[in-house]
């Protein structure tokens, strides 16, 4: 989006899909999520999305994050549309009515290490509520950022007994360790047939129960498939673009095998809940992902960080400026 490079971008716009702060005004009666009343001064966070409410999805399904109506201001909300001031990037953001809000709990934590959670964490949590291991099941996780660090502390609270993470830095790997992996794989040290081995070796040659694509490459959802037990899933979290293609064979990879091929896109309001009580169970481990912090005025620092991916996670701090 700050490339932009991204087809949801609605110009012009204020980005920022991922925030917490302390409410300043209320503009009539607002609950949270919880049914509690909010009042200035309450430390809010928020599910990033917007759904209607109406629609199939909605109504029916009870899946809000499927919504084809659904705004995220930050991402697909212009600063011409009301209340204007939608994104987080920003030292005061307005919450349209229709957000669900989760008021944080009176507790010591640092409140930007709760902001990751309301994506990242969120994303995770959808995922394994779809699916979860079973107690010491196996689970291999592609991508030790973000998504990655959060997939290997649900797989360790759900039970399983390996939890393998994939990735290619040390310094990530290392903090994977950290957040519940039991064994550390770096592709770029180890060729793809050397860790299929290692995960075989691993599974007395079954292959891996669950397995997460959380690196947003459709080269490691293509290993993946092929690092399965018949029978078993992979969950793809990490995609959030156009162009993650890979060849597979229907028959020979999914039919046969019984594989369960299973996307995860975006998250609910529920998710984003159970990422904040799972940041709230262990702050101080949490508070590791955030690794740099700015003022708002040096937002394109913050970001070239990102893109370099020397940061893990960095956070914008307005009174720092």
């Amino acid at each position: 989006m700050w490339k932009g490079e991204d087809s949801r971008t609605r110009l012009p716009m204020i980005l920022g899909h991922e925030g917490i702060g302390t409410v300043a005004g209320i503009g009539g009666k607002k609950c949270a999520a919880d049914g509690s009343e909010l009042r200035e001064g309450d430390l809010v966070f928020w599910n990033r999305g917007i759904s209607c409410g109406y629609c199939y999805y909605c109504a029916v399904l009870k899946e809000p994050s499927f919504c084809q109506n659904r705004k995220v201001p930050g991402i697909n909300v212009p600063m011409g549309v009301p209340p204007y001031l939608n994104g987080c990037y920003a030292d005061h953001v307005i919450l349209d009515a229709g957000t669900n809000i989760l008021k944080v709990p009176q507790t010591a934590i640092d409140p930007s290490v709760l902001v990751a959670a309301s994506c990242s964490g969120a994303t995770a949590a959808h995922g394994f509520d779809i699916v979860r291991p079973n107690l010491g099941e196996t689970v291999v996780i592609f991508g030790p950022g973000p998504i990655g660090l959060f997939s290997a502390a649900y797989a360790k609270k759900y039970g399983a007994g390996e939890i393998v993470l994939i990735g290619g830095s040390e310094v990530r790997l290392e903090m994977g360790s950290q957040f519940g992996a039991t064994t550390l794989l770096n592709r770029k040290k180890l060729t793809a047939a050397e860790r299929q081995e290692r995960i075989m070796e691993l599974t007395s040659g079954r292959g891996a129960d669950l397995i997460i694509e959380a690196s947003g490459s459709g080269d490691a959802l293509r290993e993946a498939i092929g690092l399965a037990r018949m029978g078993g899933t992979v969950l793809s979290v990490g995609l959030s673009q156009p162009g993650g293609t890979f060849e597979f064979d229907g028959f020979l990879d999914l039919t046969r095998r019984n594989l369960r091929l299973q996307g995860v896109w975006v998250s609910d309001t529920r998710h984003a809940y159970q990422a904040m009580n799972l940041v709230l169970s262990n702050p101080e481990l949490f508070s590791r992902l955030v690794t740099h912090r700015f003022p708002l005025s040096e937002v394109n620092q913050a970001l070239q960080v990102m893109d370099s991916r020397e940061a893990i996670k960095a956070v914008l701090l307005p009174e720092l400026g």
